[in-house]
């Protein structure tokens, strides 16, 4: 394959894109998930130069490939995006090359003696494995996509437990409070990588996001405890992007009052599912919590590791 068969994506590239990874969806878990609304915002992430952080494959003109790298640290910890087609593999070979140098650049440039880059694919991904494993990628963990149907008739808002006490993120302030139950409920969870308040705006995609759907709740002793931040712009079902209560708080039913609350705001918009991703390894005990309420696996995404250096 020539280099000419690579070259950067645009925002202009965001349609071709999308309809490359919903057809990479087909095959890993049999329908379209991808919204190109989702695929503008990677596209716009402000830790990512599109000319120098971005590829797209081709064989005869066909988008065959798509890659996207962006600096999660600041430091060593580089994350990728990286999609192929199954007959490909030679195109995301090269891309894949073409993306670990950058990442060990990126690093450098950070001041970093190294890279570690992290990858995240479907359990029985497109892409061939053996070429990760060839080049010294690992998975280091995986994670499940849950969801869950929804029914108007059952699910509505449940009963506020004693001392409990919700609200939804209406103003600045909230959205700030938010930021720091985010930052604090994940510190201790795999890969954390602490944000500043702006750009955890931006991993979030806050311009396209529903306020009216993150909500916050507290307990008459410990004030702000928790939070759920969900979205409604999936096509494919309702999304909850996190839930996170502070560790002193937790074993009080406030996570579960949370899920439910939100299952029951799903399911009066008229949706029929709603779904998250939960480490499968996470020591607080979410994927029990979730499974109680109903959650079930729709498909795995394992977390591959390289160390470039």
């Amino acid at each position: 394959m020539s280099p000419a068969d690579l070259r950067p994506a645009t925002l202009a590239d965001a349609p071709a894109i999308t309809a490359l990874l919903n057809e990479i969806d087909r095959i890993e878990i049999g329908r379209p998930e991808t919204d190109q609304h989702t695929v503008e915002a990677d596209l716009k992430h402000p830790r990512t130069d599109l000319t120098q952080d971005s590829w797209l494959g081709f064989d005869d003109g066909r988008l065959v490939a798509y890659g996207l790298l962006w600096d999660e640290s600041g430091g060593e910890r580089v994350d990728i995006d990286h999609y192929v087609l199954p007959d490909h593999q030679r195109t995301g070979l090269d891309m894949l090359v073409a993306m670990e140098a950058r990442a060990l650049a990126t690093a450098r440039a950070n001041g970093a003696e190294r890279a570690v880059v992290h990858l995240h694919l479907n359990a029985r991904p497109t892409t061939d494995t053996a070429l990760l494993t060839g080049r010294g990628w690992s998975v280091v963990r995986t994670h499940h996509v849950l969801r869950r149907p929804l029914d108007p008739a059952a699910d509505l808002p449940p009963e506020v437990p004693a001392g409990v006490r919700v609200r939804a993120c209406t103003t600045e302030a909230d959205r700030l409070k938010v930021h720091e139950l985010y930052q604090r409920s994940f510190a201790q969870h795999f890969d954390y990588q602490p944000r500043e308040y702006r750009l955890w705006l931006a991993d979030i995609d806050a311009a396209g996001l529903d306020w009216s759907l993150v909500w916050i709740a507290g307990t008459d002793d410990l004030g702000d405890a928790g939070f759920l931040l969900a979205r409604d712009d999936r096509e494919a079902m309702g999304w909850i992007r996190s839930i996170g209560v502070l560790r002193e708080a937790r074993g009080r039913g406030l996570g579960g009052f949370l899920l439910r609350h939100a299952f029951a705001h799903f399911a009066a918009r008229g949706r029929d599912t709603v779904g998250l991703g939960v480490d499968t390894a996470n020591a607080t005990g979410a994927p029990r919590l979730y499974g109680r309420n109903g959650m079930t696996v729709h498909f795995a995404v394992d977390t591959w590791e390289a160390v470039i250096a």
